[in-house]
């Protein structure tokens, strides 16, 4: 059979050589990354750490995983995929210190159907600008071009992140009734509830380049407010003592993350502890969303509750505004389960 004119993988809708040129794009900004413990760039089969280099004597390992959900959509239909890799990073390292772990290294997956160099390079740059600003290296990670998967330009990407604590210091721990509940702002949506994000969007009619009616910005890009990192402050805050623990506010919002952290307890949480961000306040409006919907969809402007001693919350506070956080006191640890609301969201 002659083959002189057969098919090649390029044919298939696999460019081998774009996704070499992608590695050699993205080198500089995991290279940026590195931290005590990195043994090895980009490459290899698998990527290694030195826990020992890292400055563990007895190390406890945790992992996570996530993604970004539909807000992948808004940022594919828009172009604006520069700061899509923060979020991705953010899902996993905010859980990561939710367990008392500092994060140390980040694997990302990126898949599509046609690998386009240009916008790859700079999602896996917005990925190793979160790992740096989160102290955690880009080791490694999977590029993956499949046509017939993928549609158009659509694309998708899972993040793994892996972090470490001394033996006997992981958390919650010694969470009591009476602790105070001490909340850092978000910096809008986040990376959860784009589902109904969309679908508010979409009955308003309006379209992403429209200005946005809560933000000086256009519509999708408002949207697109990369999640809050809050690695650095939280390890601060702990490193300060007296945190029992903390709860990343995500999908399933206050009402059903800070049950997570208090096991046996329940909270009291004043909703008039803290102003309803814009943002939020036109999407309650314009989807006649119910509080409770609010509350249980969305972060609706708390991103991360740290849960405190009473007589240390004074000292927490301290740290974690001098991090650059904005802190409300919420509420208290109760006895019984759930969460339970005073007042109500007011913008």
């Amino acid at each position: 059979m002659d083959r002189s004119n057969g098919l090649s993988y390029r044919d298939a809708g696999v460019d081998i050589d774009a996704g070499n040129a992608l590695v050699e794009r993205i080198k500089p900004a995991a290279k940026a990354t590195d931290r005590p413990g990195v043994m090895a760039g980009l490459g290899g089969f698998g990527a290694l750490f030195d826990l020992k280099a890292a400055g563990y004597d007895d190390p406890v390992l945790v992992a996570a995983t996530d993604g970004v959900g539909t807000k992948l959509k808004i940022a594919i239909e828009t172009g604006l995929v520069d700061g899509i890799g923060i979020d991705l990073v953010a899902m996993c390292v905010n859980d990561l210190v939710c367990q008392g772990a500092e994060p140390l290294f980040f694997l990302d997956y990126f898949a599509t159907g046609k690998l386009e160099v240009e916008r790859a390079a700079r999602i896996v740059e917005g990925i190793a600008a979160g790992c740096k600003a989160s102290g955690c290296a880009l080791i490694g990670g999977e590029t993956a071009e499949m046509p017939g998967m993928y549609q158009g330009g659509d694309f998708d990407l899972a993040g793994f992140a892996v972090g470490a604590m001394e033996r006997g210091r992981g958390l919650p721990e010694g969470v009591a009734e009476g602790d105070v509940l001490l909340g850092l702002a978000s910096d809008g949506v986040h990376s959860n509830g784009y589902s109904l994000v969309r679908r508010i969007v979409e009955q308003t009619g309006l379209g992403w380049d429209a200005p946005a009616p809560f933000a000086d910005a256009p519509l999708g890009e408002a949207l697109l407010t990369p999640t809050r990192l809050y690695v650095k402050p939280a390890l601060a805050a702990l490193k300060a003592g007296g945190v029992h623990a903390f709860a990343h506010i995500t999908g399933g919002g206050l009402t059903e993350n800070l049950p997570r952290v208090t096991p046996g307890f329940g909270a009291e949480i004043d909703l008039a502890s803290w102003r309803l961000p814009p943002v939020f306040a036109w999407l309650m409006e314009q989807g006649g969303v119910a509080e409770a919907e609010m509350l249980r969809s969305f972060n609706s402007g708390i991103g991360m509750v740290v849960v405190v001693a009473e007589e240390t919350a004074e000292a927490v506070t301290a740290t974690l505004t001098e991090a650059g956080e904005a802190v409300h006191r919420l509420g208290r640890v109760t006895a019984g389960e759930g969460v339970r609301y005073v007042g109500s969201l007011a913008p």
